[in-house]
């Protein structure tokens, strides 16, 4: 009997999204739950004062409050009015700004990020490589992309089933090149106790 066919990085494309009171509540979540791997985020990618931070899926907007602690300007995205509604009312720093897109649709101006972070979220979004696609347009000549999923068995279910084996890691990395990338790079991380893949890569200058 042949084996399945692995699962695509974006295994959970059909999630409905975080709408409405659930919506409200995944966000209360991710602000009590997402500190460890933004800071992991900041870390490997070094942003600071001379940064464009663009944060794909930014939910309540905790990666972005910790790139612009370091000194960065930030754009976050996400689909979920809920989420951004969140995110705008806990944060005060007026160099994170909030808007309403999507890994394949970055309302973001071409070249205009020095940095692109999906933090957990790849494995939701609708198109792989239109969302490549788009961060290659709106990252600047130099610029640095990071994915960080959670590390999930082939047979997981339910809730550890949001992240990636690392047989989905190495595709996403290889995905990466095949749009241009160069300089990738899978490396076996922890955020916290929790154990991430960190796919990074970056744009020819």
């Amino acid at each position: 009997m042949s084996e399945p066919a692995p699962l695509p990085v974006n295994h959970h494309a059909d999630h409905p999204g975080f709408s409405g009171v659930t919506g409200t509540l995944f966000g209360l979540v991710f602000l009590l739950t997402g500190g460890v791997t933004a800071r992991l985020a900041a870390d490997l990618t070094g942003v600071g004062a001379a940064d464009h931070v663009v944060d794909i899926g930014c939910g309540p907007g905790t990666a972005a409050r910790v790139a612009a602690g370091r000194g960065a300007s930030v754009t976050g995205v996400d689909p979920s009015a809920e989420m951004l509604r969140l995110a705008r009312r806990v944060n005060r720093d007026a160099a994170v700004t909030f808007a309403q897109g999507s890994a394949e649709a970055l309302p973001v101006p071409g070249a205009s990020a020095t940095a692109v972070w999906a933090l957990a979220t790849v494995h939701h979004w609708r198109d792989v490589d239109a969302g490549l696609t788009e961060i290659r347009r709106v990252l600047a000549p130099g610029g640095r992309l990071l994915a960080v999923e959670r590390q999930s068995p082939p047979d997981a279910t339910g809730i550890a089933s949001h992240g990636w084996t690392r047989d989905q890691a190495e595709t996403f990395a290889d995905l990466c090149r095949s749009h241009g990338m160069s300089d990738v790079h899978v490396a076996d991380r922890h955020a916290g106790r929790r154990a991430v893949w960190a796919v990074s890569a970056t744009i020819r200058s």
